[in-house]
């Protein structure tokens, strides 16, 4: 399989830079994307990137991923605390799943302290805004491509 990684942003994700940026930062998702894309140039991999506010898509996105990427990074935003269909989807695709949040849901209301789609992922990444994203390419390449990322 060649070396292909999907990353997928949950809702609200669109209105980065704008929404909360004491929260989320100033970064917008364009160049959340870029940093993203410079990533995989440099590091000898392909990776797809969807963003979508609604529940369903980023489910038929991980199903139409499946068999044709080696990880899957996601941030699905407050579905995290809220979806279990998201959950059963990655469970159901058996794709390596790294969920990443860019803030601390840990260090925030108490309902973002859980979340549904922790306990099928092989690791969570949180508040180190695009460094969450980054370190989790990473990670990702190193346990599923040979690469350090």
């Amino acid at each position: 399989m060649p070396r292909r990684v999907l990353v997928l942003h949950g809702p609200n994700l669109d209105l980065l830079g704008e929404r909360e940026p004491d929260v989320y930062g100033r970064l917008r998702l364009a160049e959340v994307n870029a940093a993203i894309e410079s990533w995989a140039a440099r590091s000898g991999w392909t990776v797809e990137i969807f963003q979508s506010n609604h529940e369903g898509a980023l489910i038929d996105a991980m199903h139409a991923a499946r068999g044709r990427v080696r990880f899957q990074v996601v941030n699905a935003a407050a579905y995290t605390h809220t979806s279990v269909a998201l959950r059963d989807a990655i469970r159901a695709v058996a794709v390596p799943t790294i969920e990443v949040h860019l803030s601390n849901i840990h260090a925030r209301e108490p309902f973002r302290h859980t979340s549904l789609l922790a306990p099928v992922c092989v690791g969570v990444i949180c508040g180190l805004g695009l460094h969450s994203y980054l370190a989790a390419l990473g990670a990702g390449a190193a346990l599923y491509g040979g690469e350090q990322g």
